[in-house]
């Protein structure tokens, strides 16, 4: 009782509201269990803490979501592409439930104006993967509330089918990175990716990496993420497209 008295003086009858409609409207059906889809939308910048020193906020549902949604997709393109192989199949998951897609995903459902988090405490780069985050973390609670069957038909009849094209998705290339070493390799040009600095921050420290693009001793574009690697892939996008602007070129 002592979690659901908190919520009761946390919430409003209207947030209650906004949370039950957008899971009828957006999702079909009616959650059981409101606490549930309440944490789910609660990022830890405005967590609440529980008098036996319990955190209440959405990173445990985010963690169980994150297993969930890769399961239900590995099983849904398994059955929806019988002749491919293990390759192309872990690919085209990987696109699937990656943090560009599912933060696309999250915000074309709607999900940013349900999400209670503190803007002061939350730098660019983490703003960037709040919604994707909320909506593993929806996906967590869709399952402690109903189960896994109710789940996998949730997520492939109201979120991949609504929100997702995979056959558009199976002919993307992100691999921006590997564009630009191709680019300057073919061009005789050394590349370097460059660690500018780490930061520290936040409730539990989490790292913010800068990193910087240099080609041939001169610095290009720069970029911030969670991990050097996505960090290094947004900076190496950014530098790649210029570069093919540059010559009169495009690719999307």
């Amino acid at each position: 009782m002592e979690l659901k008295n908190l919520f009761k003086r946390k919430l409003s009858n209207n947030s209650y509201s906004e949370i039950r409609a957008f899971c009828r409207k957006t999702l079909g059906f009616s959650p059981r269990d409101i606490e549930l889809y309440h944490t789910a939308l609660t990022h830890k910048s405005s967590m609440q803490e529980l008098s036996d020193g319990r955190k209440l906020n959405n990173e445990r549902l985010e963690y169980l979501g994150d297993a969930m949604l890769s399961a239900i997709v590995a099983e849904h393109l398994y059955a929806k592409y019988p002749d491919r192989g293990e390759g192309y199949l872990t690919e085209l998951r990987s696109k699937i439930v990656s943090r560009r897609s599912l933060n696309k995903i999250a915000h074309m459902m709607g999900l940013y104006d349900l999400l209670s988090y503190n803007r002061s405490a939350i730098r660019i780069s983490q703003n960037r993967s709040l919604e994707g985050n909320a909506l593993e973390a929806l996906i967590g609670a869709i399952y402690i509330d109903r189960g896994y069957d109710f789940t996998r038909k949730i997520v492939i009849q109201r979120i991949l089918n609504h929100y997702t094209d995979v056959e558009t998705l199976a002919s993307t290339d992100w691999n921006f990175k590997g564009h630009l070493i191709d680019y300057c390799q073919k061009r005789h040009v050394p590349l370097r990716f460059v660690l500018d600095s780490t930061e520290r921050h936040g409730h539990d420290k989490h790292a913010i990496y800068h990193v910087h693009v240099e080609i041939d001793g001169e610095a290009m574009d720069s970029a911030s993420g969670l991990s050097i690697k996505s960090a290094e892939q947004m900076a190496a996008e950014r530098t790649y497209r210029r570069l093919l602007e540059s010559e009169g070129l495009n690719k999307r």
